[in-house]
């Protein structure tokens, strides 16, 4: 199983690539535009996304559910203002604004977006829900079709205890109701960007829409020398139940004389550290510097999760260090199997312990074909200036396409309204006023 260039032939025209000789058009000059996200609470995958976009439209606003980041996140994003909805305000809504789910699409609806160009909805959840009017443009970079109230309804309530009895009942409800809203939602997007072949496939089958895939981007340092790697593996990870760290967990249960380093925190750390043995060590949250230390050390990143994308098996391939990565999802289109030319990771097949540590052993006797410049160079291919180039194209091309249809459109209803026969135009009532 390979990484390969997302197929394009079902993808529509969406301007030059990184080097094209076409200019972008200076959207954040001349036009007004509003950038949409569902929360702000965490810095991760999306966020990153976020910060982006608001660097590629410096004058745009930004709009969000909530915001309740940490100062420390908060200063990653270059804005001194962030436009909330009410949720914002409702008592206890730090620590439980997620519960308020079936709210977030009403609450999105109430942005006042009037006066703006181009609106996008940067959207895991909620925020492609924004109404817009004719004459803008609403582009939405899709992360995923909510997988919770999709197609992994029934995984997520199992990992959580909710699949059975009244409450479990309750939250099936909201998630059918939340669903309707959803699909109703992704008929106001004029244009969808997934950020991979594998949600570009979930958009097809959630939404019955077409989309156009643009590789996150992942931040690579532009110097970068190989580490000697040691004995232990890592993983970085939010500790959350669908990225399935307690697999490799269990997994290091059966592998005593291996080490494994855990870096990050969630609501699953407490858990995952009581049923851990001596050989899993916890970090928690480090900084930035610290877990690239830690990730360039290791004999293998370890991925446990059926990922949308996955920027952190990137960021790990970006500093020499193979993957060894449930091949489901994302994964399967940024690490190179071992049955490559040029490997830079090992696959397991199902989400099993037992499998995870097939994998090791595979790693172990394939070590020496994984080289740490083949790690660099297909990480390469996902470099944030890739993403900024690609992404200015895409807009300044949905734009053009946008304005052209919109003048076509206003000529054929004005057309149909003037004539009372098939194939009248303006121009032949002009020329029948003419001649009368």
């Amino acid at each position: 199983m390979d990484a390969t260039p997302p197929d394009r032939s079902e993808i529509r025209d969406i301007g030059p690539k990184a080097g094209g000789c076409r200019p972008a058009i200076d959207v954040t000059a001349r036009l007004k535009v509003a950038i949409v996200h569902d929360w702000l609470d965490t810095w991760a995958g999306s966020e990153r996304v976020l910060a982006e976009l608001l660097g590629l439209f410096p004058n745009s606003d930004l709009f969000a559910v909530v915001e309740f980041l940490s100062a420390q996140d908060r200063a990653r994003f270059p804005r001194s203002h962030i436009e909330t909805s009410f949720i914002q305000r409702i008592p206890f809504a730090r620590g439980h604004f997620r519960k308020m789910l079936a709210l977030m699409p009403f609450a999105v609806e109430q942005f006042d977006l009037r006066g703006y160009d181009i609106v996008i909805s940067s959207c895991h959840a909620a925020s492609k829900s924004v109404i817009t009017g004719p004459d803008q443009l609403h582009v939405c970079v899709c992360y995923t079709p909510p997988r919770y109230a999709w197609d992994m309804q029934a995984e997520y309530l199992q990992q959580s205890g909710l699949g059975r009895g009244l409450k479990g009942w309750m939250i099936r409800r909201m998630l059918h109701r939340f669903r309707l809203t959803d699909l109703a939602a992704s008929a106001r997007v004029d244009r969808f960007v997934a950020i991979s072949d594998y949600v570009a496939r979930r958009i097809r089958k959630c939404y019955r829409r077409r989309s156009d895939v643009i590789y996150p981007p992942v931040d690579i340092a532009p110097e970068w020398s190989p580490q000697p790697r040691g004995d232990e593996f890592v993983t970085v990870s939010r500790l959350v139940p669908y990225k399935r760290v307690d697999l490799l967990v269990e997994a290091f249960r059966d592998l005593p004389g291996r080490v494994l380093n855990v870096v990050g925190d969630g609501p699953e750390s407490d858990r995952l550290r009581r049923v851990a043995t001596p050989n899993v060590k916890f970090h928690g949250r480090v900084d930035d510097a610290m877990r690239n230390r830690m990730v360039a050390s290791s004999a293998a990143f370890l991925f446990a999760a059926e990922e949308d994308f996955g920027i952190s098996p990137l960021e790990a391939q970006a500093l020499g260090v193979p993957v060894i990565a449930f091949g489901r999802g994302g994964s399967s289109e940024t690490i190179h199997g071992i049955e490559s030319d040029a490997p830079t990771g090992v696959f397991f097949d199902t989400q099993h312990p037992a499998s995870v540590v097939r994998a090791i052993a595979a790693f172990d006797e394939a070590r020496d074909r994984v080289t740490p410049q083949a790690c660099r160079d297909n990480a390469m291919r996902f470099a944030t200036p890739r993403f900024r180039a690609e992404f200015i194209s895409y807009v300044d091309a949905a734009w053009d396409a946008f304005n052209r249809g919109s003048r076509t459109r206003e000529v054929a209803d004005a057309a149909s309204v003037v004539g009372d026969r098939p194939g009248d135009t303006l121009a032949d009532h002009r020329t029948e006023r003419e001649q009368r």
